[in-house]
């Protein structure tokens, strides 16, 4: 069976969407968005009619709070686009708009090829690395897992990304 990577990340804005202070944010976000549409191993990600999912609210209906949901062919192919882009400067400047988020905010997992995780996956495997920390149910790009009854080593080349 072939495998994808599903990841989730969660960010609680510092200011509402119409905000000046987080105007950067939104001015990037469609550039963001088609430069990973444009990345190798990119395959999916969670949009509205809008293009983007900043109005998706499924966590406590918090209209701060904001989700991206995206697929990827394999680990390496998502660590390229956030760690090794130009999206690696955007994410060096979070602390602009988003504040530190008090729990676990990043959740990766494998899906069967062709499958698209839901929303409510999507939480609750990020409840699973609350509850349980990285398991091969849902992990991190600290602490990754190889896809299941794949056997083959984690990529050793991500040991050096900077996660701070």
């Amino acid at each position: 069976m072939d495998w994808h990577l599903a990841q989730l990340n969660v960010a609680r804005l510092l200011a509402p969407v119409d905000d000046p202070a987080i105007a950067d944010f939104y001015d990037n976000l469609d550039n963001m968005n088609s430069l990973a549409e444009r990345s190798p191993g990119y395959v999916w990600r969670l949009q509205t009619d809008e293009g983007d999912a900043t109005a998706l609210h499924p966590i406590d209906d918090d209209e701060l709070i904001i989700i991206n949901l995206t697929v990827w062919e394999d680990v390496k192919a998502l660590a390229d686009y956030v760690f090794r882009s130009d999206h690696a400067a955007f994410l060096r400047r979070r602390r602009e708009w988003f504040e530190r988020y008090g729990s676990a905010y990043l959740a990766l997992w494998w899906v069967p090829a062709g499958t698209l995780p839901t929303i409510d996956d999507a939480l609750a495997r990020l409840a699973h690395i609350e509850q349980h920390g990285p398991t091969p149910t849902a992990f991190t790009f600290a602490r990754r897992f190889a896809p299941p009854d794949d056997g083959s080593p984690i990529d050793a080349d991500l040991n050096d990304v900077c996660l701070a």
